[in-house]
């Protein structure tokens, strides 16, 4: 994140010398810029041999190699360059092709310091935002990934190196968090892993998902006849994972007649299939997990306090992702890459505005929230990145109401509101007057008078 902070560097390209010094002056006063000036497209390419600047600023029309082409040499010497357009010629034909050669934005002369700021602010942080997942996707093997479990946070740097210490050993392990936050990749980890258990199985099981006398009869497996439908003997689940790893996910839910049959195979290392009476032994590593608080169900009584001490000789809580933001970028990279694949398609990266409402949620969720809604969103996406009106509802329902949080008055958010919609409607009819009022359901007189006053170009028609 450190990029932002830095001291830009600008290009401004114009013939015109009045106009580029108007620029230098503007942007001179925020003292955070290192400007540059050129009056052709010849020169601008020179500089860009030599040095490549954070941010091109550019007219259109100039003597020579013209707006148009230079903004075409440019994106193929490095598309990540941002370059905004200006064009002085009322006309939007020349602006709407600059868009689709690549340009961030464009500007129509004259235009206000204000107007000036926010293009230049948001294309800086746009390319920012870019080369920042670009390498957090090329540090993933690197530095933040343990398997499939990806976090550059500190509280996850801290379950890494814990998982690191604890993967030879066969001490049993209890990872608390809440649902979707990752409990059974961390469990596969530990065991996949492990220089002895690697090579055999691992066994998971859902606790949640069986009735009592069923969860039994899985876990210790059955005779001939113990119960109606006992066909023959059946082998349980921990037999099955002999010498290698037992999960039991949701352990918080089992009865206290099963959790008493688990602490004896965690004394004993032995049990008895239901309606049998051989000892059968075995070599199992046992990893349990919850979303419930086990201490809370203690002092119910619903949960034993002498098997709460066996299965949590090392716990492991895992943070939910509201805790840790830090990480939602290098997820969505993570999530990103995978799925792009997967549907075959060229997601590059994702938004400024579709980012910033992925770290403002509070995923409930959690990472498999993030995940399903990365995944909803390449699916949706029909540009080269992920935007904010690909996102689910519930994501993008918290941008419109943060609009009401913000210290902005009404009044000046609902003009915002205006232009950008006036702004988006006029590029999308090419700056057709009466197909853009048809489309906004407004008058030609108003879309003249709004277009004018925000600085927007148009065809008149």
């Amino acid at each position: 994140m450190g990029e932002r902070a830095k001291r830009h560097s600008i290009l401004i390209v114009d013939d015109d010398k009045n106009i580029c010094k108007m620029i230098e002056a503007s942007l001179r006063k925020e003292r955070k810029y290192n400007l540059k000036t050129v009056l052709s497209g010849e020169a601008c390419l020179k500089i860009m041999r030599e040095e490549m600047p954070d941010l091109v600023v550019m007219d259109i029309q100039m003597p020579g190699i013209d707006g148009i082409e230079t903004l075409k040499r440019i994106k193929q010497e490095d598309s990540r360059i941002p370059v905004v357009m200006m064009t002085a010629h009322g006309t939007i034909e020349r602006a709407v092709k600059s868009m689709k050669l690549g340009a961030y934005d464009f500007l129509t002369k004259p235009f206000a310091r204000d107007r000036l700021l926010v293009t230049v602010n948001n294309a800086l942080l746009n390319s920012s935002l870019k080369r920042e997942v670009a390498e957090l996707r090329s540090e993933l093997k690197n530095k933040y990934e343990f398997d499939n479990i990806i976090g550059q946070s500190g509280v996850m740097q801290d379950v890494f190196r814990a998982l690191e210490k604890i993967v030879n050993s066969n001490v049993t392990v209890l990872i608390t968090g809440e649902s979707g936050t990752g409990k059974e990749l961390i469990a596969r980890a530990i065991h996949f892993h492990s220089e002895v258990r690697a090579s055999k199985p691992f066994v998971a099981v859902n606790c949640s998902a069986l009735p009592e006398s069923l969860l039994e009869s899985e876990l210790f497996g059955h005779e001939k006849g113990a119960f109606t439908g006992a066909a023959g003997r059946r082998m349980g689940k921990f037999e099955q994972a002999n010498g290698g790893t037992i999960f039991l996910d949701e352990i918080g839910l089992m009865t206290p007649a099963t959790q008493s049959k688990i602490l004896r195979i965690l004394q004993e290392r032995e049990f008895e299939r239901v309606g049998g009476n051989e000892l059968i032994k075995v070599d199992v590593r046992v990893i349990s997990a919850t979303n419930k608080n086990l201490e809370d169900e203690m002092k119910k009584g619903e949960f034993r306090e002498d098997l709460f001490y066996r299965i949590s000789v090392f716990p492991i809580k895992l943070p939910p992702l509201r805790e840790r933001k830090d990480d939602i970028p290098i997820l969505s990279a993570f999530f990103l890459k995978k799925y792009s694949e997967q549907e075959n398609k060229e997601i590059e990266g994702i938004s400024p505005d579709a980012l910033d409402l992925l770290l403002a949620y509070n995923w409930p969720g959690n990472v498999r929230e993030l995940e399903n809604a990365i995944e909803r969103a390449i699916v949706l996406a029909s540009g080269p990145e992920i935007s904010a009106k690909d996102l689910p509802a519930a994501v993008r329902s918290l941008g419109e109401k943060r609009i009401y949080e913000a210290d902005n008055t009404l009044a000046s958010w609902i003009e915002k509101l205006e232009e950008e919609a006036l702004r988006q409607a006029l590029l999308e009819c090419e700056g057709n007057i009466s197909q853009t009022a048809k489309k906004l359901g407004i008058g030609r007189a108003t879309i003249y008078r709004k277009a004018k006053k925000y600085g927007l170009p148009m065809i008149k028609n």
